[in-house]
């Protein structure tokens, strides 16, 4: 796509080229949202020759933007050796102007949680969910050289159990999966509660679709190993994560997960650097596969 295409939905902000592709930075009007929306993309070489790639979405985590994953993580490295594309979401809709949603860091903007809120007064623009599942892929592949049929997910913490929930409820859509620090039970723990409370409201029955573990409680399973790696040294990690709960509950549901711990890793993005080559190892044998 060019900067002076004018026929394009997509309008780039800014353009580089990186490790023989190029990572772009873009803009559309989201129907999902109903606001404008940004995205992260990096082409591979392939890409740019005209070769539809495999493509892997990036979910960031709380306060992140869609420039995030792609900056820090040291993923497009790894991605251009693969010629896999990566696709990076904002993390929830901006200038929604929904009460209260600059007052944490834990609901509203920057906290999206990937999914469509049911009730007030986020449920006009907060609708991540729809936005991730369906508007961005279509965009995606209808604008870039991407192969929608060679598609998979990864995150980080919030981002981590976005890509766990789209994964299990849409394996058919989703690939590959894989996740650094996931929120692996929402319903559980404080984050996941204060945001489910606000955006579906007080019905705990409502809230098992957007969880990991409960969704395999339900049967829910992705034909795929999932790829989960977890510090042990993370400072969320006996309060928020829980990681234990979602090995159980894959082992009860006979879902395949490597559930890999780290001696010493916390929850940044240095654990995130140290790890991200095995994730995109992960997803480019799935992918370039199939």
């Amino acid at each position: 796509m060019s900067q002076t295409d004018t026929t394009s939905p997509v309008t780039t902000r800014e353009e580089h080229a990186s490790c023989g592709g190029r990572v772009g930075f873009y803009a559309h009007a989201s129907t999902s949202l109903g606001l404008e929306a940004r995205f992260g993309l990096f082409l591979p070489r392939q890409a740019l020759a005209g070769e539809r790639v495999p493509v892997v979405f990036v979910l960031a985590g709380l306060t992140c933007t869609e420039e995030t994953f792609l900056i820090k993580s040291n993923a497009v490295r790894f991605a251009a050796r693969h010629g896999l594309a990566l696709v990076a979401s904002d993390t929830s809709p901006r200038g929604a102007g929904a009460a209260g949603e600059d007052d944490s860091y834990d609901l509203g903007t920057g906290a999206g949680f990937y999914l469509d809120a049911t009730a007030e007064p986020w449920r006009d623009h907060y609708r991540m969910g729809t936005y991730i599942g369906q508007e961005l892929p279509a965009l995606i592949e209808a604008t870039f050289p991407v192969d929608g049929a060679r598609r998979g997910i990864m995150g980080h913490s919030m981002g981590g159990h976005g890509a766990l929930v789209h994964a299990l409820r849409a394996p058919q859509a989703w690939k590959s999966v894989s996740a650094f620090a996931p929120i692996c039970h929402p319903a559980a723990v404080p984050w996941g509660e204060k945001a489910f409370t606000a955006y579906l409201g007080p019905d705990r029955a409502t809230w098992a679709r957007e969880d990991a573990t409960l969704l395999l409680e339900a049967g829910h399973t992705h034909p795929t190993e999932i790829l989960v790696d977890q510090g042990e040294a993370d400072q969320f990690l006996h309060d928020q994560l829980k990681p234990e709960l979602l090995e159980a509950a894959a082992a009860k549901a006979d879902q395949k997960l490597k559930l890999r711990q780290h001696a010493a890793y916390d929850h940044s993005y240095w654990f995130i650097q140290s790890f991200i080559a095995d994730h995109i190892d992960h997803h480019a044998a799935i992918l370039k596969a199939g």
